[in-house]
């Protein structure tokens, strides 16, 4: 099965009432979380999706609308499904400890508690290619702000290649990276051009011609953006989007 499940299509205010950023993504070699924002377990269980399924959780960047939500996954995995299959997080260079930190500072820690699975976190630096889970990942940097070592995502899964870029503003070379995908998930957080690290749909609408992808499909909505779902001239995204490739 090669499917696309759009988990949380929202910004980090939860815009029009959805959940934050995350991607459900399912290969022939397996399934990949590409983010987990704090409303992710509660989105997966609405969305009849079994954590056991999940073998990967890539995260693209350091803010709490998209890796908030590991500790909750954790816990969870821990103790409502009593997990045994292996985990991988991976993403930006220091995932590990800031998921560690994240988890203590929620009161949810991991030291000292035993885990009945292996886990296992991978770094993916940008400009790199690693073997992670079932997916072969490639990593580019994308334009956000630098503290959260922003990263987009080119995903391989089998016969398929879906690209994620997470939260970026424009930059020249976005057309390039995404390039013969077979799904673009794009964010688009603004209506109108506002902010450096964040796209808008009017950048998206005058580049649009550069991208040349077999679907696009535009997340992350802010609140204006979410207002105009299906009415914008691209594919919009919503909270239980399914899509197969």
């Amino acid at each position: 099965m090669n499917e696309v499940l759009f988990v949380g299509t929202s910004d980090a205010f939860g815009a029009g009432g959805r959940r934050q950023s995350a991607v459900l993504i399912r290969g022939e070699r397996g399934t990949v979380l590409m983010d987990c924002g704090a409303t992710t377990t509660m989105g997966l269980d609405e969305l009849g999706v079994e954590r056991n399924e999940i073998d990967t959780i890539l995260v693209s960047h350091f803010h709490g609308d998209h890796f908030g939500g590991i500790p909750f996954f954790l816990l969870a995995a821990l103790y409502e499904d009593q997990r045994t299959r292996p985990l991988v997080i991976a993403g930006p260079p220091e995932i590990e400890a800031r998921v560690r930190n994240l988890a203590d500072a929620m009161g949810y820690g991991l030291e000292g508690r035993e885990i009945g699975f292996r886990l296992d976190f991978q770094e993916v630096p940008p400009g790199s290619s690693h073997e992670i889970g079932p997916a072969t990942v490639n990593a580019f940097e994308t334009r956000h702000q630098l503290e959260a070592h922003p990263h987009g995502y080119r995903i391989n899964l089998g016969s398929r290649t879906v690209v994620y870029s997470g939260d970026t503003g424009w930059f020249p070379e976005l057309p390039r990276l995404s390039a013969g995908a077979d799904l673009f998930a794009c964010e688009c957080t603004l209506f109108k051009s506002q902010l450096d690290f964040h796209l808008s749909l009017e950048q998206l609408l005058e580049h649009q011609a550069k991208f040349d992808v077999g679907r696009m499909m535009l997340t992350h909505l802010g609140t204006e953006m979410a207002g105009r779902r299906g009415t914008v001239g691209f594919e919009t995204a919503d909270d239980g989007l399914r899509i197969r490739l």
